[in-house]
């Protein structure tokens, strides 16, 4: 088994692809359990990165000579069965512009085109990295997760770059994500120091520097972070050889590996610390360290690409004969001493999907060896050998194979011919020697795995040092703090806004929300709206200063109405008293001091009985008392047109006529307030609208148009009663309460007639108290105006309280 020797400049870390394929074909055939009896050979070929090179070492597969000629076969060269390769796309699907003219798979393990590596149109191809897909959500699920809205994007030029573009945008905007800015990077970027690198180098360092973006994704090549650490070493600090330490985040595909040349093996990593990397799931085989360790040149002399690595990754030179040379290399020099960035221990994703596809093959070989019976019309001959297989005839054996590898993972191909799998999410920590530590931090999985598509563990990632360790910020402003709402800024990118207090009643308990949002009915908003605060239940009771004064003013005037009527009937039988029909008057003090004590069903929480009675009670009784002043006025009227000559009033003058005018006027309003309490009678209920702070506990009217039809007769009786007074007050008699009456209808009219804008503008206990006021108020004018007056002569000018005082009238 020998290694051909194709290339003069090596890039160490490639180097372990290499040892990934011998690794595991020294596996295959030491491995008694598969392909027994069989040894596996292999030749390894470099294209210089160069697309051209692609084409001449493809066709040195087949033919060596000076001249070649595709799709013709030298005899007497040995045509292999399968080709892995390559790591770039390009250099892929080069290659099987040649192989598929001799119709051999090739199992691809770097980045692919998707639009090229179209199923239908390269058959031959057999992908052992998964679809990119996950990979794109992996990242708007990363980007939700750490609430970063404002990204920056360097991705490749080219027509990958540009796929990559469209996707990511495309979930962008349905993610409520903005790129800030888009960099493209030369395709194949090179080292070349021309004037063309300086004019994008510093393009894309003033973006990196200035741009208010924390976080940025890094989309290319394997390459492209080799040339980006070029343009940070030289254009940060040249005279330093370092760069400009400025905390950023960097989101790394899995295109893009930490990786330098030999020629940077002393920049300094420690800009990309911290990065987050998409990287294809992978594990170490075991004994693999173990066999990177025993690697030596001296060891090893069958590989022909050891010492152009074992020269870079070390910078030494073999000796030649006759030839002096400074830095020789040394028997001590060792694979493990190297920087991570120039070769890694750890068996790197593309080394492991090297080792799964020659495991791949190998196992597709067993089941041709296993069962060559079963399948004749592949496999015709009798005495067919595996040296005597043909490319075509691996094809249906490796779609359908399937085995778990030696770390226990199940490998196989789907219907697209690619391998399933996963992607990890590893934090890379740099430190200052060079070197750095990959640490798993989470994973994204194709399929929905019971909720677990993304896992993140942000508690063991480590944040670039300028972060302090603190979650990093990456806006296009700052958020929007609790009690505000973003509000969007014309002329800017959706993610770009302005912030906007709530409106009242409202809040927002959160950063950043979109819109402010009401508090439950039984809470308000406080004054910074970041929260909600319960309201208080709010009623007139009786142990609140104002419920006291009422409560004390409603009694008071009860006992005064009390005491009024005591003296009436003290006196019942004096011509004062007498006069204008003691009945009447009786009546009259006996529904005043009822329309005082109505005034307490106000007062107290709400319940079903006193919201039943507290209306309908008023409004009886109110009419009562004033269809009595009305009887009054109009029995006065009618007897001074009695006592004209020939009058026929004579029969109108007497009790029932009083009488009829009390019951009739009463009736009627007691009838409309049977059919209100018969058809929507009040009930309890809770106001949470009127007043932000408080739950009003109050009683709904029910019917509204039958409350204003009890205040509009009591209205209209009043006005009757004001009418005919009024008509009647310059009759003469001693005792003629119609000017009196008139001065208390006036005032009776004036109170209600200023209750109802007073009553609608308010809200809660004070709407109460105003109709309780009301009550009040005008139930005293009618006892101040009325009874005040006989009160004052019966007790303090008897003397006017006689017959002969009526006589001389």
């Amino acid at each position: 088994m020998r290694v051909q020797k194709r290339i003069s400049r090596v890039f160490p870390k490639f180097y372990q692809h290499a040892l990934a394929l011998v690794f595991a074909v020294n596996e295959i055939n030491e491995d008694p359990k598969i392909l027994p009896n069989v040894t596996l050979g292999f030749h390894i070929y470099d294209n210089f990165f160069d697309a051209m090179m692609t084409y001449r070492t493809t066709l040195d597969v087949f033919c060596k000579s000076h001249s070649f000629s595709p799709n013709y076969k030298c005899d007497a060269h040995k045509n292999p069965i399968v080709a892995i390769g390559g790591l770039g796309s390009d250099t892929t699907f080069r290659m099987d512009n040649i192989l598929s003219l001799y119709k051999i798979p090739q199992f691809m393990y770097g980045t692919y085109y998707p639009e090229e590596s179209n199923p239908g149109r390269v058959p031959s191809f057999y992908r052992m990295v998964p679809t990119e897909a996950p990979q794109y959500m992996g990242i708007v699920w990363l980007l939700q997760h750490f609430g970063w809205t404002w990204v920056g994007l360097f991705v490749v030029d080219g027509a990958m770059g540009e796929d990559f573009l469209q996707t990511l945008e495309y979930y962008f905007s349905h993610n409520e994500i903005c790129s800030a800015f888009t960099q493209r990077i030369p395709e194949g970027a090179n080292l070349k120091f021309s004037n063309e690198f300086y004019k994008i180098a510093s393009e894309i360092y003033s973006r990196f520097m200035k741009d208010i973006a924390n976080v940025f994704i890094l989309y290319g090549e394997n390459l492209t972070f080799t040339w980006l650490m070029t343009v940070f070493y030289f254009l940060g600090d040249p005279h330093k050889g370092t760069t400009t330490l400025l905390g950023k985040v960097w989101i790394m595909t899995t295109q893009v590996d930490f990786m330098l040349s030999g020629l940077q093996r002393h920049m300094d990593l420690q800009q990309f610390d911290g990065a987050i990397s998409f990287t294809i799931h992978s594990k170490d085989p075991p004994g693999f360290i173990e066999f990177l360790q025993n690697i030596q040149p001296y060891k090893n002399k069958a590989d022909g690409f050891l010492k152009d690595f074992w020269e870079q990754a070390f910078d030494c030179s073999f000796p030649n004969p006759g030839i002096p040379t400074e830095n020789s290399c040394m028997e001590e020099e060792s694979l493990e001493s190297l920087p991570d960035a120039l070769f890694e221990m750890h068996m790197t994703c593309h080394g492991y999907s090297i080792y799964n596809a020659v495991y791949s093959v190998a196992h597709a070989l067993h089941v041709i060896d296993t069962s060559r019976s079963s399948h004749k019309a592949i496999l015709p001959s009798k005495r067919f050998e595996l040296q005597h297989l043909k490319p075509w005839q691996l094809y249906p054996f490796l779609q359908g194979i399937s085995f778990n590898n030696s770390v226990g993972e199940a490998v196989f191909f789907n219907d697209e011919r690619e391998v399933e799998g996963g992607f990890d999410i590893v934090n890379m920590v740099t430190t200052s020697n060079r070197t750095f530590q990959r640490v798993k931090a989470g994973s994204v999985h194709p399929k929905d795995l019971g909720g677990k598509e993304f896992i993140i563990n942000e508690d063991i990632i480590m944040w670039h040092r300028t972060f302090k360790q603190m979650l990093p910020v990456s806006v296009c402003n700052n958020y929007c703090p609790p009690g505000y709402q973003k509000k969007k800024k014309e002329g800017y990118k959706f993610c770009c806004y302005d912030c906007e207090p709530c409106p009242d009643g409202k809040i927002s308990n959160k950063i950043d929300m979109s819109s402010c949002f009401s508090c439950p009915e039984d809470q308000y908003s406080n004054m910074k709206r970041d929260g909600c605060i319960p309201k208080i239940k709010s009623y007139l009771s009786y142990e609140e200063p104002l419920g006291i004064s009422l409560a004390s003013l409603a009694i008071s005037l009860s006992l005064i109405k009390l005491w009024v009527l005591g003296i009436f009937l003290k006196y019942r039988d004096t011509p004062i008293v007498k006069a204008n029909n003691r009945a009447l008057t009786y009546t009259l003090l006996v529904s005043l001091m009822l329309c005082f004590l109505s005034s307490l069903l106000f007062l107290g929480k709400p319940g079903k009985v006193t919201c039943l009675l507290r209306q309908p009670s008023f409004g009886i009784v109110f009419s009562v008392a004033v269809s009595c002043l009305l009887a009054k006025t109009t029995i006065v009227s009618l007897a001074f047109m009695a006592t004209k000559p020939g009058s026929r009033m004579k029969k109108w003058v007497g009790k029932n006529v009083s009488n009829s005018i009390v019951l009739s006027c009463s009736l009627i309003q007691a009838s409309i307030c049977t059919m209100w309490l018969a058809t929507s009678p009040p009930f309890p209920d809770l106001d949470t609208f009127s007043v932000t702070e408080e739950i009003i506990l109050q009683c709904n009217e029910g019917s509204t148009a039958m409350f204003y039809c009890v205040l509009g007769y009591m209205g209209l009786l009043a006005i009757a009663s004001f009418v005919v007074a009024f008509l009647a007050r310059k009759l003469p008699d001693s005792f003629n309460e119609a000017k009196f009456i008139t001065f208390s209808m006036l005032a009776f009219c004036s109170v209600w007639v200023s209750f109802l804008p007073t009553y609608l503008s308010t809200r809660g206990k004070y709407m109460v108290a105003v109709e309780i006021f009301s009550i009040l108020a005008s139930s005293a004018g009618l006892l101040g105006c009325i009874f005040s007056p006989k009160c004052y002569i019966i007790l303090f000018r008897p003397e006017l309280n006689s017959k002969e005082q009526i006589r001389k009238r």
